[in-house]
């Protein structure tokens, strides 16, 4: 994808992203809002990839890593851009990343309804583990 461009998110781009995810990714969480992606970035300027096209961010995917795991959260592909290799683009951003900082597993956090979502993410060689349960508590 020449005519992809992937960066790490800035504090500049938050608005766009809040807007981004509202139109191409599925669910909402507690943190989507300004201060919830200006936290993640100030902790984690690296973890917030965006792929861009033209200027225009056409996905996203959070690459976290706190010492212990990987995690991935929020693979988002605009549904105009979506079947043509920006989500695993994305991902190998993110395994790249992981890599270099040491991690040996990345899990992803994926909607039970999202079904189109099963399928990107078995395609790009990831496993459902079907023996664990998330548990939350809001705080």
């Amino acid at each position: 994808m020449t005519d992809l461009d992937i960066r790490c998110a800035t504090p500049s781009d938050i608005d766009s992203v809040l807007r981004f995810w509202a139109e191409a990714a599925e669910g909402t969480s507690i943190t989507d809002d300004h201060d919830g992606v200006a936290r993640l970035i100030a902790r984690d300027p690296e973890a917030l990839i965006l792929a861009e096209r033209d200027g225009r961010i056409t996905g996203t995917v959070i690459a976290g890593f706190d010492g212990w795991r990987c995690s991935a959260y929020r693979l988002a592909v605009h549904p105009s851009c979506r079947r043509q290799g920006i989500a695993t683009t994305l991902l190998d951003a993110a395994e790249q990343r992981f890599a270099a900082l040491g991690g040996r597993r990345v899990d992803a956090m994926v909607l039970e309804s999202n079904e189109r979502a099963h399928h990107a993410w078995g395609a790009a060689g990831y496993l459902r583990e079907n023996h664990w349960r998330r548990w939350i508590k809001s705080l």
